[in-house]
């Protein structure tokens, strides 16, 4: 069911979608999905690390940001922040930041000294190691620790 925004100020917004450090290929996904739900976007912002778009609709923001770390593994990560008080109700902003891996499955890469193959990037990252043939899970905010091999 897509919102109304009839009576809504031009600006409105529920939640801010932050994509950082992303491809081209995933701005172009996350505006065929924005256009596919009919998710409303007030207001569009180009930056030097990615581009920000205020949404009018916090679970479709949330839903957008998890098929983004489902599609291009990444870290997704969301907050919520109290925007207002109407009619003793609370009334928040949701934000929504996906950052793109600097790696993808079958990728070499070093972590914390030795190195690795990515076997997967799907909720967490599965790491295989080269020598060992150890199996780890990471979480994405671990993600900044993994470099890629060249």
């Amino acid at each position: 069911m897509v919102r109304s925004m009839q009576g809504k100020h031009p600006n409105y917004y529920e939640a801010l979608l932050q994509l950082r450090d992303v491809s081209p290929e995933i701005i172009e996904f996350a505006e065929n999905e924005i256009d596919r739900v009919k998710l409303l976007v007030s207001k569009q912002k180009e930056l030097k690390m990615g581009m920000d778009y205020y949404c009018s609709d916090s679970s479709l923001t949330r839903a957008l940001g998890k098929r983004l770390q489902d599609k291009f593994g990444g870290e997704l990560k969301v907050t919520a922040t109290l925007h207002t008080k109407k009619d003793n109700k609370e009334l928040y902003r949701t934000t929504v930041l996906f950052r793109e891996a600097q790696f993808k499955k079958g990728d070499e890469v070093k972590y914390l000294g030795e190195i690795y193959l990515v076997r997967s990037m799907d909720g967490k990252i599965f790491l295989q190691n080269l020598n060992t043939g150890k199996k780890i899970h990471l979480k994405y905010k671990e993600m900044s620790l993994i470099k890629k091999v060249n």
